[in-house]
């Protein structure tokens, strides 16, 4: 006779959370959504932001870049800060740089306070979320329960994402660009409030010494990777000062793996860099950001420019995709306990990828609109059933005192890739001549790229 494992109230018990977990949750999920939230708030105020305090037109890029270049490039290190100073620590430090600089960008009167305000915030994005990560983690034991809240913090950032399109329209029509920054001090001041009283501090039983070797190269490559990208989108892939940041960033990032094998105290060990869920579970996070994300890009573009959409009507489109991400955060923990993590970045890519092909077949008249919102709502449920199961896939299997450098690598993965995908579509779509055939070329490379990474997850992720 075959025995059956049928669930005991042991197992039962531990897939329920206990009312201290869902107030960790909340204070935490509150934190990341608004982190979400920032990446694209600005985004449709920046004309009116230009007017107000007298940027240059090339000038404006700056204030989403300089953001990017800061989140982007400090995460790692902030990754591994987090497990030498405490999680917490480093989570409420991050917080309160947050709501200051929110608070002195809604009160800037000139570009420089601005621009160091954005600054200020992409390093707090930098230590907030692999410390908001990895207290989420330490806080939620693998299984189930991670499983869980993961799919609700992925669901949330998603969303973050779109509510931040939707929420900079309103706020700059009804009111003043300032609010997109000042509407962050109130939350900023709440999380502040709550979460000593909720989040217990945590950090390894052994405290590592900082690889300042590795973080300098790490970092640096990073910030070299990320403005030659940028430089990329605006004057393409043969500029020259572009293609010298991107060299510099690729070699000190090969440095960065040299340095590693040989330091006493690593940033990122490298058996945890050997370990098959963390690079490839990484690189399928990544393909889930880059092209989800310029997506959104390419269908602003498709919205605003080709039918004439207004920019708020543009962000509000979005509101069908943000339902989906939603959606597929909320199913990713019962789909992920079912047919594991393996199979929900192989199923989550290919839907993705099929949801995106379809948007080949708009035209330049509003009659594909109805295509357009079917495909963006079922692409997001695909792309979070991808990324919750990156983050589930990136994060298993390491001890509590790996969670930091762990949960900092994914989250350098997420905000490499928000920073990579505009401006590699951005070089697709210039390359043709009319906008609806450049829109509809980047479409069909931002299909293929979704399948051929949810084929490769397949191939090389052993099922667990």
């Amino acid at each position: 006779m075959v025995a059956l494992d049928l669930p005991t109230s042991t197992d039962r018990a531990d897939s329920r959370m206990t009312g201290r977990m869902r107030l960790v949750l909340v204070v935490l999920l509150l934190a990341q959504f608004m982190l979400a939230v920032d990446f694209s708030i600005l985004n449709v105020a920046l004309p009116v932001i230009g007017q107000g305090l007298g940027f240059t037109l090339g000038g404006l890029q700056w204030i989403a870049t300089a953001f990017a270049l800061a989140a982007a490039g400090f995460t790692l290190l902030f990754g591994r800060v987090a497990d030498l100073v405490g999680r917490r620590r480093l989570f409420l430090g991050g917080m309160a740089l947050l709501g200051v600089s929110s608070l002195a960008g809604g009160l800037a009167t000139g570009p420089e306070v601005l621009m160091a305000a954005r600054v200020a915030q992409g390093l707090a994005t930098a230590a907030v979320t692999p410390a908001g990560l990895s207290l989420l983690t330490s806080s939620f034991p693998e299984g189930p329960l991670r499983a869980k809240a993961l799919g609700l913090n992925g669901a949330l950032m998603s969303a973050g994402f779109t509510t931040g399109a939707i929420l900079g329209g309103v706020l700059t029509d009804l009111l003043s660009w300032r609010w997109a920054f000042l509407v962050n001090v109130p939350v900023a001041l709440a999380v502040l409030l709550v979460a000593p009283a909720v989040l217990q501090e945590s950090r390894p039983a052994v405290r590592p010494r900082l690889d300042v070797p590795g973080a300098i190269t790490v970092t640096g490559g990073l910030l070299a990777l990320v403005y030659g990208l940028t430089l990329t989108g605006e004057h393409g892939w043969t500029d020259p000062t572009a293609l010298t940041a991107l060299a510099a960033g690729v070699a000190l990032l090969a440095a960065f793996v040299l340095v590693e094998r040989r330091a006493a105290s690593p940033l990122v060990p490298i058996h945890v860099l050997k370990r098959r869920t963390v690079v490839w579970g990484n690189l399928a996070g990544l393909v889930a950001f880059v092209t989800e994300t310029s997506l959104v890009f390419l269908m602003t573009l498709y919205l605003q420019d080709v039918l004439g959409f207004s920019p708020l009507a543009a962000g509000l489109s979005f509101g069908v995709l943000g339902a989906g991400t939603v959606l597929g955060g909320v199913a990713a923990s019962r789909f992920i306990g079912r047919f594991g993590a393996r199979s929900a970045l192989v199923s989550g890519g290919l839907l993705q990828a099929l949801a995106t092909l379809a948007l080949y077949g708009l035209g330049d008249d509003r009659s594909g609109l109805a295509l357009l919102l079917a495909a963006t709502f079922a692409g997001g449920v695909g792309n979070m059933l991808a990324i919750v199961g990156f983050m589930v896939t990136a994060t298993s299997g390491l001890a509590d005192g790996e969670q930091g450098m762990a949960t900092g690598l994914a989250t350098m993965t997420q905000q490499v890739g928000i920073t990579m995908g505009t401006p590699i579509m951005s070089a697709v779509v210039v390359t043709a001549p009319v906008l609806l055939d450049g829109i509809g070329l980047a479409v069909l490379v931002n299909a293929a790229v979704v399948a051929a990474g949810a084929v490769l997850a397949g191939v090389f992720l052993r099922r667990t």
